[in-house]
Formats: structure tokens, sequence, C-alpha cells
């Protein structure tokens, strides 16, 4: 009887012990779609095959609702153990301290060496302190429709945006409804403008910004002189309603071949490879500027460990997994961001294709410096509709450059 009594017992003891060895972390995500939402859950049934002992479960809210569903519950802490991160929620995630600074993991992460110079940059935005990791970078490089060229007489790429502004004039002819670059007019174009005029001021790669409330360039002849090549593009190389275009429209003037150059981020290719044949266009970097490089701001997200999450080491681990280079390259392939690894580059059939290639030159070439934008200023958010309203009124000749830039400076200081 005592031995039946024991064997009971180390039974029980045995089923407690399993059981509460399985750990369920929540993780929440928030640049949702349903088909990244799959991908991920794809992702994480792998890793829990693999790890018997570890549940994950995802949250995925309503895009225009996951900010701030984060921040919710991040400030009221609600149980989660992973937070997806983005590059304009950081510093109040931080600012709250609401995540984990991930040094101390970092340290012993043999794939953090292996991280491209921007996603480092990504990582180490705030104090100098790893509060993510990067999962996804978001960069611009130039698409090329290389057959509306040759069609054009046009049989060499631009090396320079004063090349690319003079190839693009010189193939416009509206009477056969043919221009040469694709404007962006709304949503984000300062991103545009701001990429042909900062190009002319040689200083900027001194500043942490492209601008900001602590240094700005607009009423310096270089910044002047980059706006007139960008205006001149508009005028000459543009049709009059592409003061409003915005994504969509971009896209479908690039693919009807009414525009041969796009400037777009590397998630274009998969949704323009379904409306065209692939072959019909190449990707190549963005052409430097006069003083032999080009200025390119860069967008990413991440994930991190809330700061009192109970699973740390759990997450950790997951994370870690998530983001090793075999599993970001699958990801960033299946999801149209580029990865953040230097050896997926090199061992990835699918970004060595030339037009990811493209991306991942300008991330290891000294012609292109990386510039985020000030987003943790107060100016910050008024900017962008300030910004397009006065490059419309600017575009259709409502108001003069010397009047915008005095404007804006006045706005920065």
């Amino acid at each position: 009887m005592k031995k039946l009594t024991l064997l009971l017992l180390c039974l029980v003891l045995l089923f407690s012990i399993s059981f509460s060895k399985t750990v369920t972390l929540n993780y929440l995500e928030v640049m949702t779609s349903p088909e990244r939402t799959k991908l991920l859950k794809d992702m994480i049934s792998k890793y829990e095959k693999e790890n018997p002992d570890i549940k994950i479960n995802l949250i995925s809210p309503p895009y225009e609702q996951a900010d701030q569903k984060a921040t919710l519950m991040l400030n009221t802490n609600q149980k989660l153990d992973i937070v997806e991160i983005r590059d304009y929620t950081l510093k109040q995630f931080v600012n709250n301290g609401k995540l984990e600074d991930l040094s101390k993991y970092f340290e012993n992460w043999k794939d953090a060496e292996d991280l491209t110079a921007v996603a480092k940059k990504a990582a180490y935005t705030l104090d100098n302190k790893p509060y993510l990791v990067p999962q996804c970078i978001f960069i611009k490089a130039l698409f090329v429709r290389e057959d509306v060229l040759k069609q054009n007489g046009i049989n060499t790429l631009p090396k320079t945006i004063d090349e690319l502004i003079d190839i693009a004039i010189k193939i416009t002819d509206p009477s056969k409804n043919q221009y040469g670059f694709t404007w962006r007019g709304k949503s984000s174009e300062f991103k545009y403008s701001d990429l042909f005029a900062s190009a002319e001021v040689e200083n900027i790669k001194n500043e942490k910004y492209i601008y900001s409330t602590e240094k700005e360039f607009f009423n310096t002849e270089d910044y002047k002189r980059g706006m007139e090549k960008y205006i001149k593009l508009f005028k000459e190389a543009v049709p009059k309603d592409g003061v409003n275009w915005g994504f969509n429209e971009q896209i479908n003037s690039f693919v009807s071949g009414m525009t041969p150059f796009l400037i777009q981020d590397s998630d274009a290719i998969p949704l323009i490879n379904n409306l065209m044949d692939e072959n019909k266009y190449t990707v190549i970097p963005i052409p430097e500027g006069p003083h032999g490089y080009t200025y390119l701001d860069y967008g990413f997200t991440g994930v991190g460990i809330p700061s009192y999450s109970k699973n740390k080491t759990e997450a950790w681990n997951f994370i870690k997994w998530l983001n090793s280079p075999e599993q970001n390259g699958y990801f960033n392939e299946h999801y149209g961001a580029l990865p953040v690894h230097k050896s997926t580059y090199e061992n990835n059939e699918h970004f060595k294709n030339e037009k990811y290639a493209a991306y991942g030159k300008e991330m290891v070439s000294e012609k292109y410096i990386f510039k985020t934008y000030p987003l943790d200023s107060e100016r910050w958010p008024g900017w962008s509709q300030i910004h397009e309203v006065d490059m419309q009124n600017l575009l259709l000749g409502n108001t003069e450059l010397k009047r915008v830039l005095k404007k804006w400076e006045a706005y920065w200081n």
C-alpha cells in the first residue's frame, strides 16, 4: 500500500512539474494585415513544435487601432511578454519605462554582429541602448522601367540626381502622355522633396537629423538650389495632377509606363510584380547627389520585451529565434520589407535578386548616409500637413519658394 501511495504521489508530482513548465507568452503585433498575421502564426506554430513547453498567444488588433492598443496594454501593465514597436512609438514606450533594456541579451546574441548598419542604428535609436530587436527595415531605392527608357532613346541609367532629372525631362512628351518621373504629392511627400533638396547640403552629414529645432538648413543657398531642381522636375517631367498623387497613383503610373522612374520602399516590389511583368523593370540605388552621396531616411519595426513581463527569458528566446538570419529572411521574403542581417543578402536567393540587391548596396555603401527625422519633437506631429499644403501651393504657383522656406525656418525655430 505504501508503495502504491508513493507511486501515485510521484505521478502527481511529475504531472505538476510537467504542467508548470508550459509557459504562455502574450505577443502583440501592430503592423497587422491578414496576410502578415497568418505568416506570423505559421512561424509561431513552427516554434511551438520545436519548443513544446512554450505557447504563444498572438494578439492582432486592427491596424488602425494597433498602436493605441499597444499603448493601453503597456501603460496599464496588462499581460504582455513581447510587443512590436514602430520607430514612431519607441520613444514614448521607453520614456514611460515600459520597455526592457536588452543590452544584457545582446551581449550574448551571436547574430547581433550580423546586423546591417541601418538595423544597428534602429536597435540603438534611444540612449545608445537596444530596447528592441529590429525586424523590418524600410528605405527607398529607384525603380526604373528600362523598356520605356529604351523606347525613348535612353540606354543608360542615371548615376546622379542631376542625370535623373535631365533624363526625366528629356523623355517627357505630354502629347504622348509620356512623363519622366513618378511624383508623390500627398502623404509623406516631404520625404521626396527632402531627398532632392538635402542632397545639395553637405553639412547635414554632421547632424543627427535631416532637420530639427536644433538645426535646419532651409534658408541656405544649397537647400534652396535643391528645392529649385525639385520644382523644375515637377514642372517639366510630371503631369499636373501629380500634385495630388499618393501611393496608389504612383504604382499605377509606373506600371502603365506613363512614368519610368519611381522612388519607393521594397514592399512595393511584390505589389508591382503582381501587376506587371517583373522583367520589364529593375531597381537601382538612389542616384548620388553633387557631393558624392545622398541622405536617405529609414523606417523600422522591431520587437521588445515589456519591462514588467514575468517571462523575459522565454520571451527573449523566442525573439532571438524569430530574428535569426534564417527566420527574419523568411519573414521579410514573404512580407516584402528588408531583412536586418547582412548574411541574408548573401545567402537568401530571394534577396540576392537584383531588385532587392539595390537596397543591400545602399546599406553598405558610403555613398548613402542614413538620417532620420526628429520623431520625438513637439513640432513633428503637425509638420507633414504643413509641408504638404505649402508644397501644393508652391507647385500650383500660389506662393513663392522664398516665402515657403522662411515659413519652414520659423516653424522649426
